[in-house]
Order: structure tokens, then C-alpha cells, then sequence
């Protein structure tokens, strides 16, 4: 019997969740294991990977053949790196004291690094938050500005259709006042003429 290092399916539509099991090569994707090694979450930033790297180490022993993606998880996590010092303590290359000093030494540089990648995307998540809040301050300011805007107009829009019925008024007063001093001059030239008719 083939043994093969996989993912598992679970989780749902568009948001996949995988475990790392130990299968039959034969069995289904989603069908039976020997042994749950972990877990993988991709939807996280970074990913979440749980890891368990000795019982990994021991698949790897026995033969087992990781796919493409269960490799790459293996090697993130130090599984091939471990099952290769422990390859060289069994070739009489290394102690096994040696061994475990440069496997902790990795992991401590791979923990800086995945600490530095966490860092950098929280500096980018405030900056873009930051920038985000410039940008609606800006549209809040100019909001306000063409709301003053069009109250300003508005009140000299009124005040523009107000000034024409003031001069209007006017008009007609001194319109109604000249009429009124033709009406009385003409009155004036008829009892005039009454008066010479008399």
C-alpha cells in the first residue's frame, strides 16, 4: 500500500479548509485516513498551518509521498529539514544533539521572519486604514464646502429675485405718479376749454 501526504477538504463554498493527512493513495480525496498530521487555512493573511512535524517525520520514514502543495506546507513548517538531520543522525553525520540545535535555529529564523511578515502587513493595514480616513476627510470638507457653496447661492439667487420686485415697485410708483400728473394736465386744458365755451 502506497502512502500519500494530502489535503483534506472541508470548510465551505469559497472558503476552503484543508487538513494534512496520511491516506491510502487509492482512497477519494475527502474519503478515509490513516492519520490527521494538521491542519491549513488559506483564507487567513498569513495562512494558518498546525503542524504535527514528528508524526510528519515518521510518515516520511515510512515512505510516504507528499503531493506538490503537502510539500510545500512540509518544508514551511521544517518536516523535510527534520526528516533530513535525522537522516544524517542515522548516516552517523551528526549527533542528535546537533541535530535538534539546528533544527531549533531554523525555526527561531523562521519564526522572524513570519513575525516581520505579520509586522509589515499590520504597518500596511494602518496605512491604508489612515489613508482611507484622509480620503474621507477630504470628501467631508468638500461636502461641506459646496454645501456652504449652495447656500451661498441660494441666498443671492433670493436675494437677486427679491431686489427686482423692490425696483419694480418702484417702477410702478413713479409710473403711477407720471400718469397722475398727465391725467391732471389734461384735466386741467378741458375745464379750460369748458370755461371759455361758458
Amino acid at each position: 500500500m502506497s502512502v500519500k501526504i494530502r489535503l483534506q477538504r472541508h470548510g465551505k463554498k469559497g472558503k476552503p479548509f484543508f487538513w494534512i493527512v496520511a491516506a491510502d493513495a487509492r482512497s477519494k480525496r475527502d474519503g478515509k485516513y490513516l492519520e490527521k498530521l494538521g491542519i491549513y487555512n488559506p483564507n487567513t493573511n498569513p495562512a494558518t498551518i498546525e503542524l504535527d512535524v514528528d508524526g510528519s517525520v515518521k510518515w516520511l520514514q515510512n515512505g510516504a509521498q507528499p503531493t506538490d502543495t503537502a510539500r510545500a506546507i512540509l518544508s514551511y513548517k521544517g518536516a523535510l529539514l527534520k526528516n533530513h538531520l535525522a537522516g544524517g543522525v542515522r548516516k552517523g553525520a551528526l549527533t542528535e544533539e546537533q541535530a535538534e540545535a539546528k533544527f531549533a535555529e531554523w525555526l527561531d529564523s523562521k519564526a522572524g521572519l513570519v513575525d516581520a511578515k505579520k509586522e509589515n502587513l499590520a504597518k500596511a493595514q494602518a496605512d491604508a486604514k489612515a489613508k482611507a480616513l484622509e480620503a474621507e476627510k477630504e470628501v467631508n470638507a468638500k461636502r461641506e464646502a459646496d454645501a456652504a457653496q449652495a447656500i451661498a447661492d441660494a441666498e443671492a439667487a433670493e436675494a437677486a429675485a427679491n431686489a427686482p420686485v423692490e425696483e419694480a415697485t418702484e417702477a410702478t410708483e413713479e409710473v403711477e405718479a407720471t400718469t397722475e400728473d398727465v391725467v391732471a394736465t389734461e384735466e386741467a386744458p378741458a375745464e379750460d376749454a369748458e370755461k371759455t365755451e361758458e
